[in-house]
């Protein structure tokens, strides 16, 4: 039986199941079985945010390309060689993440690349791949642009997007579109390029159902913001009758303890907390859920939510999860577990490692993964697939707070399609 291994000690590089710290810029590396000299394994080189308050994205990315690895190697590997693992910090730095990059391709001999948490991280990757000549699956980081410019746009082929990008964020007009009484929105939002899309997407499209709602304030906190009271002062001056949050992770756990405290949830009809419904997020406002702080107010969704779908392979995931890891996972564990999964498809497929035999078998393909059936769209290469919202509460099936009186909306109607007209990366 596998030990489980907290977030913890797998950062602190406690040597556990085959984890070991890896050699060179604080990377990790991750190894398995022993294949024949001749061969080699298939080197996977990922990257995403292990230090600071968005730390647990990085963890979770690890801890579900680790699953996958193990699951993979257990039954011989892909095209019969083992697959072997190095994780490095991309420290939410777009250079950062441009020299990992490049140091898993050139120094350490990486054959295919994941991960990202940051959208500007992402957008400057995307332009190095043809000459690093590696595909990498991106299972974060969701700017538009992305799959729309540098994809669609520019023809880059190297990229795929298995996580869904900011248009579930935008969710949020469907869900509402209904709500004649809340009409005044405020934004809290992040103060980089993620933050500006999704508020920006989210106007435009509740626009179109409802005409008559008005923007009334907008506050913007930069990274590593703990502290939301002016922000959340600001808006709340304007009297909203609802808020559209995008601060992730520790920072959107911090905004609603403070909003709390501030009495928000007494004054509004409505929150939307885009990324409310990951994992480390419903952990840490457990007890305020539990307590009903919220008052049936807190709504959410994510680009994965472990409580659906109602799948055998959902199920077979989560609870492989648990057994190895202890914990549920989050979105950027199934779309890093997903990516490894496709690695093997495509490369089954193509019967090749080659990136370009490779990336043109994934085109058009259809793959049944925990979060659903991804369709990995050939124009753009964005997996399509459905994850729902909902309203933030306990249920008796689940230790921690899950999404549930679930809004299931087909993707046909809130994914972009091409030709894809320009939404602003601005304030």
């Amino acid at each position: 039986m596998a030990k489980k291994i907290s977030r913890r000690n797998f950062l602190k590089n406690a040597v556990m199941g085959g984890v070991a710290l890896g050699t060179g810029l604080g990377g990790y590396r991750v190894t398995y079985g022993q294949t024949k000299k001749a061969a080699g394994p298939i080197k996977i080189g990922g990257q995403g945010a292990i230090s600071g308050a968005h730390a647990d994205y990085g963890w979770q990315m690890m801890a579900g390309s680790t699953l996958a690895i193990e699951q993979i190697n257990a039954k011989g590997g892909i095209l019969g060689r083992k697959l072997e693992l190095k994780f490095m910090d991309e420290e939410l730095k777009p250079a950062t993440a441009v020299k990992n990059a490049r140091y898993l391709v050139t120094d350490w001999g990486a054959d295919f690349l994941f991960g990202v948490d940051s959208s500007g991280s992402a957008m400057a990757i995307g332009p190095v791949l043809p000459e690093l000549n590696r595909l990498f699956f991106f299972t974060h980081a969701s700017t538009h642009r992305l799959t729309e410019e540098l994809v669609a746009g520019k023809g880059i082929k190297q990229i795929f997007r298995m996580a869904a990008p900011v248009y579930q964020d935008a969710l949020a007009a469907w869900v509402f579109k209904d709500n004649p009484e809340i009409k005044r929105w405020a934004g809290i939002n992040c103060d980089y390029e993620y933050g500006y899309v999704a508020w920006n997407l989210f106007k435009e499209t509740i626009k179109k159902f409802r005409p008559d709602v008005e923007f009334v304030a907008a506050a913007w906190a930069p990274f590593w913001t703990m502290d939301f009271s002016s922000h959340i002062s600001a808006v709340m001056a304007e009297k909203p009758d609802a808020i559209f949050s995008t601060p992730w992770a520790g920072e959107g756990m911090m905004l609603l303890r403070q909003a709390l405290m501030l009495g928000v949830f007494d004054k509004i009809q409505a929150w939307w907390q885009c990324m409310g419904g990951s994992v480390d997020l419903l952990e840490g406002i457990s007890r305020e859920v539990a307590a009903d702080k919220f008052k049936g107010k807190l709504w959410a969704t994510a680009r994965y939510i472990h409580n659906w779908p109602a799948t055998p392979e959902n199920k077979a995931f989560v609870e492989a999860f648990r057994k190895r890891w202890g914990r549920f996972p989050n979105y950027s564990a199934e779309s890093s577990y997903s990516s490894i999964y496709a690695i093997k498809t495509g490369a089954e497929k193509a019967k090749s490692l080659e990136t370009a035999k490779v990336g043109a078998a994934l085109e058009g393909m259809e793959l049944k993964t925990p979060g659903g059936m991804r369709l990995i769209r050939k124009e753009d290469h964005q997996a399509i697939y459905t994850v729902p919202a909902g309203r933030v509460m306990m249920s008796p099936d689940y230790p921690i707070p899950v999404l549930g009186d679930l809004k299931i909306i087909p993707t046909k109607e809130y994914y972009r399609h091409p030709p894809f007209t320009p939404v602003a990366a601005t304030k």
